[in-house]
């Protein structure tokens, strides 16, 4: 394990996770998810952690494996047409991950998705959170638009709001 990411996470305290991402950021954010499922029959939500538990850095977990075990967690791939995505944010690492449910993950390809993860990434890093975060619900949109155009009025399976861990 790496000396500098446990630091990082030891020292992410929930004061620095208010701070990337205060009250007003999380509905300007809500608001944002929300709007997105008028365009599609996806569904989208975005989840921010500060740090990993230190027994999780110990044992090397990623981000990634993080933010596959959060999107069982909200149960994300639990959706009519299997196209649930999740927008990871693991705050001390400044690593985003998107994990997307099967039926929308066979129609994109992963670096799509990654292109999308280092735009916000690149947001993240001047320190403009709300717009990183912004920006990945508005490029996750297109593609969902385009793979799950809508067909009906809109069905939100799954809460707009942003889930703070």
């Amino acid at each position: 394990m790496e000396l500098k990411r446990l630091l990082r996470h030891l020292v992410m305290t929930h004061w620095r996770v208010d701070a990337a991402f205060p009250r007003r950021s999380l509905r300007v954010i809500e608001q944002a998810v929300h709007a997105s499922h008028d365009a599609h029959v996806g569904q989208v939500r975005f989840a921010v952690e500060g740090a990993l538990h230190t027994t999780a850095l110990l044992k090397g977990v990623s981000a990634r494996a993080r933010a596959i075990d959060v999107f069982s967690q909200l149960r994300v791939w639990d959706t009519e047409h299997n196209n649930g995505v999740l927008i990871y944010l693991l705050l001390a690492d400044r690593d985003v991950e998107i994990v997307a449910d099967r039926g929308i993950h066979a129609k994109v390809d992963s670096r799509e998705w990654e292109a999308i993860c280092r735009t916000m990434e690149a947001d993240f890093r001047r320190g403009d959170y709300q717009l990183g975060v912004l920006r990945g619900i508005e490029q996750v949109t297109e593609l969902l638009t385009t793979h799950f155009p809508a067909t009906r009025p809109p069905v939100d399976e799954f809460p707009s709001s942003p889930v703070v861990m």
